[in-house]
């Protein structure tokens, strides 16, 4: 109201009706008076005590918290909150609470630690809280419901309502103010004008110039920080919901959804809807803009405001087109994004996999046609935003040409003071109309970013009904019963997964789940766990459950909490379990015990630790049921033993079991044994009452005992009788003599082994430039592309622009009478003949500049892209044993996109007003070079203001990017783990730890909007003073002394005169600048040795005869560390079979890799058929040999890319090596065939068929020396024993080299290697050292039988 009577009075005053001075002051007084209480009425910092109290029990525990953080007041340090908290109006006003962290950010390079609390209103958990009330209440919402686009956006706006309504006001009082200026230029000119006009009238103009320009400068900078406020709850609020979504996510839903897609959901499509808040009021601001300017157009020019606004008219019409051809480029762009980080996503998880087979460079290959291909709706996007640009940028000057044109060709009157208001208001009406193209733009982006998430919150979850849980009551002996069961994973399929399921186990009973590979075993564990939909019957659970899965899914963090798992420490049950899981001497191996960091996916950890892990767990959970999916798998012979009989015969003795196993010496001591075929169970009983009443158990057990007949006929003084009955033998004190003697050594190993234990850990905090960003990044960027050859062309196109924009202003002002009784200097059609010239320079320059500036942008990023990737897939293995892979995927996603779009822009806008600044100057100095003497100390003090600012902003812009990858880390690692997590009710704990990610992400987010806007406050405020002197002195000193029309000219240029452009566009460039400066981290990795040697490269068919010598190999991990193998020194003869044993770290895959060169020796040599490994390129070292690892890695994608991914094979070639290896017919049975396609992970295939897969894959190779590291550990004995058949078939002319946990795979291969501690203990055929009684090798074959015969 008060800006309206404002606008009555001045109205009133023009038309020569007197007005009392205290009229005036009551308006002004009033206005400011009303936006102070507008603001604190409306936001009152967070203090909202009906969101404190939550009914939703998550949000309790937190709240608390966060209240209790409340009452300790103002302080800087993470652990208390801010001033902001307790500021008052005046503070908040002026961003005064902003000082003490700007302070302590100019003494100190700041830390996450030393940033403040958020309010409680702003912390994650009460934003998620109220979003989650909102949802639920209109109907069937929450996470549970169906969440439509529609209802998210509704959701959203509720979130956000106080901060869209103060920042409508805000942008209603700063659009009045900026339209008082080209209001009052034309009476401003014609005061100039009058030689008769009062003195006090000039100064009662600059006083509401200067007081527009000052509530403007107020209500800009808090329009500006709540805009912010809402992108920080926005992203909150969507990071949360998210996160539980793909928590609770069923397994068929995942199968729709990568993690490489999730990741951009998170990492991309949020941050666009949360910096859609800027881009919210254009929608209904730039109409209003409009009619404001046609209004002003109106009353000075007449019907030739008409002409423009339907020049404007058709200018906006012509977005629509354009907005539809940027959606589809978007859509597409966003597509093959989700595709490269798919596939990166992959190819990092599985990267040890890939350069032991020689595959990095492939799959580099793959991600770079990605990205090519990703480009190419790039290039599109950006050329069509660009002349977007150009066209709306040349709009305000080809508006203004068409309504001087009307104008002179109507005959209606230009004067200098028309021509200024007109050009004022075009250049006003420009900020829209520029605007309209990036809002359609922002739209369109945020259409379908949100679209992409409510389609992923609009798929399935978990259902948890599928189980029916009954009371837990001790007089109900049945723990699990299933009746007349049918279960398939895809619902939509004719072929049932588990078909007629009915079992019944008892309370306290151990059951054993055997079969063959791909028959049901892990499914008919999910389906108890519930994870399997059902079609009909029915499954009971009564009790709790833990479960311990086939593969092992490990948190990034320490051991301790792995094992806790969310528990209490209860220090006496966790060391019995440690010792059960025999875990106590592998932590005894770390410097840091059990509170060793595990790196991403536990990298630094072998399998057997992770299973043990795992199986520690479940342990410690103390649950009622427990399922195990195959635990004894991963580990050796002498601790399968160990923890069978500690953690399934002791610890659980009372509880209910039930596992999968593949080791038959696990079955007899069962109380039930199901044996599963195809999917259904088709023999169920104790050991004897199924041994004798069908095949398919037979089948399994056959192999087993062929492989005891094949013992024994190694060692004829223990009776088969005896390993089948279980009775002990005379050596059994003997046996368990040496068993003892070995572990006292063991522990004496691994004990001087921890003495030089490096004394960091593996994973290390994300590495953080600090200081300022150094000039080399900005050089390096610029430079990049074209060696830096456009960079003066573009300068040099907007240097021109500006001046021929000056120069079209000043020659309309020039050319054109102050008073319509003044003869013009020029005619009509001279003066526009010449503007329109000046117009067209003014388009050639900004079509220039813009389209220089998006290719260099573009070939930019692309560089950056390749040399990033590049470096990366050639960082040796230990790189990626430190570095999570979020922290990589955050380049390759967020900071990459920053590349692409955000910092050609930014640069381009910093450009804009830098050189804008300079004109401006120009033009006020050019009037009268005192103005200097008020422009210099305003630079000097904003300069240093922008010292003092930027060393806290930059180390908050620094950690807001360091904050985001944990919370993608955490993300795909729960997304992963859901099974997991869910089994053990551990939901809620994981979603307070993302929310507690979250808020470490808004902490800076939040404070460094703060900090730029504490600056842009005060340095507003020093140009609206110096803007204040300027006029007076103009008025006073210079009135007469020059045209009215040249200095109405600095009049209007002075309005937008400001530093605070520059300072803006500055910082954002320094924020966005450090995604450089990230991705050239990654981009100087130090890189192995080459992949090609010219000058060494062996011959085609090398290695022709497999032959290796080993000449005294000294390995060590790091130059500081002690030797891993100590002078070891053999020859594998071709064609040999060598079996390498030894406990855990002994070396076994240490000297694997060492082979591969994963590892480089610090003495010694490795001679493959006479050459010398290290000579010769890695590619041909590495694809020359095949590996089968432990755990069976399967890309997605179909069968024939995983199974021959560089295309060298023929479709017969790979049908044979199918059928070879037994999975011919089961692939022959799918739809596609060999074009079947493969989820991630090879979730669609079971544990042992991804083996078979594994096992076709070197079939199809053939190369002359195969490596299996533990390779069939995961599949049952039958098919372990196909497996040995065919590598015996086939590779019987290489030489083959196995890591073995069975040692029955090992008995009948010509040598066995025995290592211990680094060291050659022996190495001989397996016959003469079982002959020798001491030998280590019969210690640990004595082991294995007694485990088989216990």
């Amino acid at each position: 109201m008060s800006c309206f009577y404002i606008v009555i009075h001045l109205d009133l005053y023009w038309k020569h009706s007197p007005l009392k001075f205290l009229l005036w002051v009551s308006n002004f007084v009033s206005i400011i008076v009303g936006l102070f209480f507008c603001y604190a009425g409306l936001f009152s910092n967070g203090r909202e005590d009906g969101y404190v109290q939550l009914s939703e029990p998550l949000s309790k525990n937190s709240s608390i918290q966060n209240k209790s953080d409340d009452r300790q007041g103002s302080c800087v340090g993470g652990e208390g909150i801010t001033s902001y908290a307790n500021a008052n109006v005046l503070s908040i006003v002026t961003f005064s609470w902003m000082g003490p962290l700007l302070a302590l950010g100019y003494k100190k390079t700041l830390d996450l630690e030393d940033v403040p609390q958020l309010v409680n209103r702003d912390s994650a958990n009460v934003i998620f809280s109220c979003f989650m009330d909102k949802l639920e209440s209109d109907g069937d919402g929450g996470i549970g419901g169906r969440i439509s686009t529609l209802k998210l956006v509704k959701t959203l706006i509720h979130l956000t309502w106080k901060e869209v309504l103060l920042t409508t006001l805000f942008y209603i009082v700063s659009t009045l103010a900026s339209y008082i200026g080209p209001y009052l230029i034309n009476i401003f000119v014609n005061y100039l004008n009058s030689p008769l006009q009062l003195k006090y009238k000039g100064y009662a103009l600059v006083s509401i110039f200067f007081i527009s320009k000052l509530i403007r400068c107020l209500s800009d900078k808090h329009l500006f920080f709540q805009l912010r406020k809402m992108a920080i709850r926005v992203r909150a609020a969507l990071l949360a919901i998210i996160y539980k979504k793909g928590l609770g996510l069923s397994i068929q839903s995942k199968l729709g959804y990568t993690i490489g897609e999730n990741t951009n959901l998170i990492s991309v499509d949020v941050e666009r809807i949360a910096l859609f808040c800027w881009y919210l009021h254009d929608i209904w601001r730039v109409p209003v803009q409009v009619v404001l300017a046609l209004l002003i157009l109106y009353k000075y020019l007449g019907l030739a405001s008409l002409v423009a606004f339907f020049a404007t008219l058709i200018l906006m019409l012509a977005n629509v087109p354009l907005g539809k051809l940027q959606k589809k480029f978007q859509e597409s762009l966003m597509d093959s994004k989700d595709r490269r980080m798919k596939v990166t996503t992959e190819a990092l998880r599985y990267m040890r996999f890939l350069k032991l087979q020689g595959w990095e460079m492939k799959f580099l290959a793959m991600i770079i046609d990605i990205r090519n291909f990703e480009t190419r709706w790039l290039k599109k996007l950006l050329y069509t935003s660009a002349l977007t640009t150009v066209v709306y940028l040349s709009a305000p000057m080809f508006v203004s040409m068409v309504t001087f044109g009307f104008c002179v060709l109507m005959g209606i009157s230009l004067e200098s003071g028309k021509i200024l208001s007109a050009i004022a208001t075009f250049e006003i009406l420009k900020g829209a109309i520029y605007n309209l193209p990036d809002t359609i733009f922002m739209i369109v982006q945020t259409k379908v970013s949100i679209d992409r998430i409510a389609s992923f919150l609009y798929l399935d979850d978990f259902h948890p009904n599928i189980v029916q849980k009954l009371p837990r009551d001790d007089d109900v002996k049945v723990a699990v019963e299933a009746v007349k069961g049918n279960f398939s994973w895809d619902l939509h399929s004719p072929n049932l997964t588990l078909k007629d399921l009915n079992f019944r186990v008892y309370h306290g009973s151990k059951v054993a789940i055997c079969g063959s590979v791909g028959s049901g075993k892990s499914s008919l564990l999910s389906c108890i766990l519930g994870e399997v939909p059902k079609v009909s019957g029915a499954i009971k659970l009564n009790g709790t459950k833990a479960y311990v899965a086939q593969s092992p899914w490990i948190q990034s963090g320490k051991i301790v909490d792995n094992i806790l798992f969310g528990k209490k420490m209860d220090k006496e049950r966790y060391d019995m379990i440690l010792e059960a899981c025999s875990l106590k001497k592998d932590l005894e191996l770390c410097a840091f015990g059990d509170q060793t960091i595990i790196g991403d996916r536990g990298i630094n950890l072998s399998g057997g630790q992770k299973q043990r892990i795992q199986i520690a767990r479940a342990l410690y959970h103390d649950a009622d049921i427990y399922l195990l999916d195959d635990p004894f798998s991963a580990v050796d012979a002498h601790t399968g033993a160990h923890l069978y009989k500690e953690c399934l015969l002791r610890i659980l003795g009372s509880k209910t079991v039930i596992y999968v196993t593949h080791q038959v010496e696990f079955l007899p001591s069962a109380d039930l044994i199901l044996v599963m075929k195809n999917g259904r169970i088709t023999q169920a009983g104790k050991y004897e009452e199924i041994l004798s009443s069908g095949t398919d158990f037979m089948e399994l057990i056959g192999a087993h005992k062929k492989a005891l007949v094949d013992l024994n006929s190694f060692k004829p003084d223990i009776a088969l009788d005896n390993l089948i009955s279980g009775e002990e033998d005379g050596n059994m004190m003997h046996i368990k003599k040496s068993i003892q003697d070995d572990e006292d050594s063991e522990t004496k190993n691994r004990k001087t082994e921890k003495l030089v234990r490096p004394e960091g850990q593996l994973v290390q905090e994300e590495k953080r430039e600090k200081g300022e960003v150094s000039l080399s990044i900005y050089w390096e960027y610029v430079t990049t592309a074209y060696k830096g050859a456009f960079v003066p062309l573009i300068l040099l196109a907007q240097i021109l622009f500006q001046l021929l924009l000056l120069g079209s202003t000043y020659w309309m002002v020039w050319a054109t009478p102050v008073s319509g009784d003044v003869r013009p200097h020029v005619r009509g059609s001279t003066l526009i003949f010449v503007y329109v010239v000046l117009t067209l320079g003014c388009s050639f320059c900004l079509l220039i500049r813009s389209m220089l500036i998006v290719t260099v942008g573009y070939k930019t990023a692309t560089l950056l892209f390749n040399k990033m990737h590049l470096c990366i897939f050639r960082a040796s293995q230990s790189f990626f044993d430190s570095t999570p892979s979020g922290r990589i995927l955050n380049r390759a996603s967020i900071d990459q996109s920053a590349l692409d779009t955000s910092i050609p822009h930014q640069i381009e806008e910093l450009l804009i007003t830098i050189i804008e600044f300079l004109g401006i100057a120009a033009v006020m100095s050019q009037i009268a070079w005192q103005m200097f003497i008020v422009f210099i100390p305003m630079i000097v003090i904003c300069i240093w203001y922008q010292q003092y600012y930027k060393a806290a902003a930059r180390e908050l812009s620094r950690l807001f990017g360091v904050c985001q990858a944990p919370i993608i880390q955490h993300f795909s690692e729960s997304t992963l783990g859901s099974t997991t997590i869910r089994c053990f009710n551990q939901e809620e704990r994981f979603i307070r730890t993302n929310l507690k990610l979250v808020d470490e992400y808004s902490r800076p987010k939040f404070y460094f909007s703060g900090a730029i806007e504490w600056l842009c406050f005060r340095i507003d405020m020093l140009a609206s003073f110096t803007y204040a002197i300027s006029l007076v002195f103009l008025i006073s000193e210079l009135k007469g002394a020059l045209s009215p029309g040249v200095m109405g000219m600095a009049v209007i240029y002075g309005l937008g005169f400001s530093m605070h452009g520059v300072v803006w566009d500055l910082s954002i460039l320094e924020s966005k600048i450090i995604s450089v400066e990230r991705i050239l981290q990654y981009a100087f990795i130090p890189s192995e040795p080459p992949l090609l040697i010219e000058e060494n490269r062996p011959g085609r068919d090398w290695p022709s005869q497999g032959k290796i010598d080993i000449i005294d190999l000294q390995v060590r991990y790091a130059p500081h560390l002690p030797l891993v193998l100590q002078g070891i020194t053999c020859t594998f003869h071709e064609g040999m079979k060598i079996g390498i044993v030894g406990r855990t770290g002994s070396g076994k895959s240490t000297l694997v890799h060492v082979l591969f060169r994963m590892l480089e020796p610090a003495a010694g040599q490795i001679l493959i058929d006479d050459i010398n490994i290290s000579k010769i390129g890695l590619h041909d070292l590495r694809s020359r040999m095949s590996i089968i690892p432990q755990d069976p890695i399967i890309f997605e994608g179909t069968l024939r890319s995983n199974l021959d991914p560089l295309e060298e094979y023929t479709d017969e070639q790979i049908w044979e090596a199918l059928d070879r290896c037994q999975l011919g017919d089961e692939v022959r049975k799918n739809e596609g065939k060999l074009d079947f396609e493969v989820t991630e992970n090879g979730d669609n295939w079971s544990m042992g068929q991804r083996q078979l897969i594994c096992l076709a894959r070197v079939l199809l190779k053939r190369s002359k020396i195969l490596v299996l590291d533990e390779a069939t550990a995961s599949v049952d004995t039958a098919t372990d024993y196909v497996i040995q058949q065919t590598l015996r078939k086939h590779f019987s002319g290489s030489t083959v080299i196995t890591i073995a946990h069975r040692l029955t795979s090992v008995l009948d291969l010509d040598r066995v290697l025995l290592l211990d501690n680094g060291v050659i203990l022996e190495y001989d055929t397996p016959a003469k050292l079982l002959d020798i009684k001491s030998s280590s090798f019969t210690k640990l074959v004595n082991e294995y039988t007694r485990r088989c015969s216990s």
